[in-house]
């Protein structure tokens, strides 16, 4: 009997008569599919994973006792960031991939690779410090599944590569963040003070290098933006990068990247849209730049014994024929040596003053003792003559150094200027002033030439000086002009950077030999 008579002979099977023999046959073709798939075979790890059979022998224990010989032969690293990679790889026990998962390796690690390639020769950065040969051979052995023919054992190459990822992807971000060095740390323990300590040379305040951060960005599904994001966008940076890439000497390149590296700073200043005000000690030059005029001047500063410190403030308030309190410290090593000498303190007009009476005193009767004491004070009279010129430039900060005129303007024309205690002397104080005083009538600024031996340019200002002609004293129309708005002022060390006259980059002498001592930390 053929299956479908048997079907009509089958008790209770009446219904049958009012199915089509079409709609029998569908449905025992969904019968036979249904069991097709009751028997389908359901893919294996191995077969799913990019690991292919090597899945199979992923073993935590093995990758946890591999960790722990990684971490303990990792000691000796100088990064800081190196500290922070491998507190997180020890605190989470048992091991955490942080660049891979059973089913293979996280695209992020060759981007990452391609990323690191690109960008370290654009920075002048050597390859060396970022893991990178490691790096590609491992990414290269893991995407061959090569382990055998090497005679690799995976769990090894694995737990390697994930570590190296890791410490190259923190010490790049970090480092493109916030410099790969701490200026602070290196320049204020530079220069040993007479009386004690070290000379503070680098008074810029930074932002402290959140690692925290970098970590959060390191273990989620955002840390190849964030590594990215990285990178300084400051048109200085830019600039001096752009430089390099068509660089090919060895020592300029070097140069650039140092001063690379100091873009990567982060002073905490708030930027300026108006004037502000730009010391380069390499250059040896100041820039005053205005919403539309770049004024530029020669500079003098601190020898290499008494450094100019590198500081951001603003200038509050000029003085005109300011009187020069003499610092402790020049009184120490200078003054102190001519102690008894009336015709040394006549000759360069100075005054002893007992700091608790006000008394002046006789330099004929002053020991040297006395004057190493700090009980005196040293002044020397404003006006011709005077060490600071006939105009000084006050701003706040912990150095007493300030922008001034100098009696010596000979010494503009030297090539290396680098003569002074540490302040800053400018070669067209009435300039500088004109500029910081933008609002200054024209009677203010006649005044501050009279103030200044300088020739009146007006009517008012000729007459005025034909009717004092005979005054015994220097004429002293301005004593001290506020500055408002305040006028910010940087004091830099950049020895490769454009000018901000002409927007090339130039090139300048390393004076201090703080580019030697940056690059000797920097991985170049």
């Amino acid at each position: 009997m053929s299956f479908f008579r048997h079907l009509h002979s089958l008790p209770h099977m009446s219904w049958l008569h009012h199915i089509s023999l079409r709609h029998l046959l569908c449905a025992c073709a969904g019968l036979l599919l249904l069991s097709c798939f009751d028997n389908r075979h359901e893919p294996t790890e191995a077969e799913l994973s990019a690991f292919g059979k090597y899945v199979e022998v992923l073993d935590t224990l093995e990758m946890n006792q591999c960790i722990r010989r990684i971490l303990a032969a990792d000691t000796s690293s100088v990064w800081e960031a190196d500290n922070i990679v491998r507190d997180y790889y020890a605190t989470h026990q048992p091991f955490e991939a942080l660049w891979f998962t059973r089913m293979g390796l996280s695209p992020d690690g060759d981007t990452l690779l391609a990323t690191l390639r690109q960008e370290l020769p654009l920075n002048g950065l050597d390859s060396t410090a970022f893991h990178i040969n490691p790096i590609a051979e491992a990414l290269s052995v893991t995407h061959a599944l090569a382990f055998d023919s090497l005679g690799l054992n995976i769990n090894e190459v694995l737990t390697r590569l994930d570590y190296q990822l890791s410490q190259a992807y923190v010490r790049y971000a970090i480092g493109q963040r916030y410099g790969f060095t701490r200026p602070e740390k290196l320049l204020n323990q530079l220069d040993t003070k007479a009386e004690g300590g070290y000379a503070r040379l680098f008074d810029f305040t930074l932002k402290k290098h959140d690692y925290r951060e970098a970590m959060q960005a390191l273990t989620s599904d955002q840390r190849i933006a964030y590594l990215k994001a990285s990178a300084p966008s400051s048109p200085l940076y830019q600039a001096l990068q752009q430089q390099l890439s068509k660089t090919t000497d060895a020592d300029r390149r070097r140069t650039l990247a140092v001063n690379l590296e100091r873009c990567r700073w982060q002073a905490s200043q708030p930027e300026s849209k108006g004037r502000r005000i730009l010391v380069n000690i390499p250059a040896q030059q100041l820039w005053a730049i205005g919403p539309d005029t770049v004024i530029d001047m020669r500079i003098c500063c601190g020898t290499t014994l008494t450094k100019t410190p590198l500081l951001h403030s603003a200038i509050t308030h000029i003085e005109v024929n300011p009187a020069w309190n003499i610092p402790q410290t020049i009184i120490k090593a200078e003054v102190s040596a001519h102690a008894g000498d009336s015709a040394y303190f006549a000759r360069h007009r100075y005054s002893i003053i007992n700091r608790s009476t006000g008394e002046t005193l006789n330099p004929a009767h002053v020991t040297v003792q006395q004057l190493q004491a700090g009980g005196l004070r040293v002044s020397q009279r404003g006006g011709a003559g005077n060490s600071l010129g006939r105009i000084v430039f006050r701003f706040p900060n912990d150095f007493a150094v300030y922008l001034h005129d100098t009696s010596s303007r000979g010494a503009f024309q030297r090539e290396r200027r680098t003569l002074s205690h540490g302040c800053i002397r400018v070669q067209k104080p009435f300039e500088l002033a004109s500029f910081v005083l933008p609002e200054a009538d024209e009677w203010t600024l006649e005044r501050l030439r009279l103030s200044m031996d300088i020739p009146p340019v007006t009517d008012r200002g000729r007459t005025y000086l034909r009717e004092h002609a005979a005054d015994a004293r220097p004429l002293r129309l301005i004593n001290h002009q506020k500055v408002s708005p305040n006028v910010p002022v940087d004091i830099t060390y950049f020895t490769a950077f454009p000018n901000p006259a002409t927007d090339s980059v130039e090139f300048w002498p390393d004076l201090y030999k703080y580019d030697a001592l940056l690059a000797s930390q920097l991985p170049l």
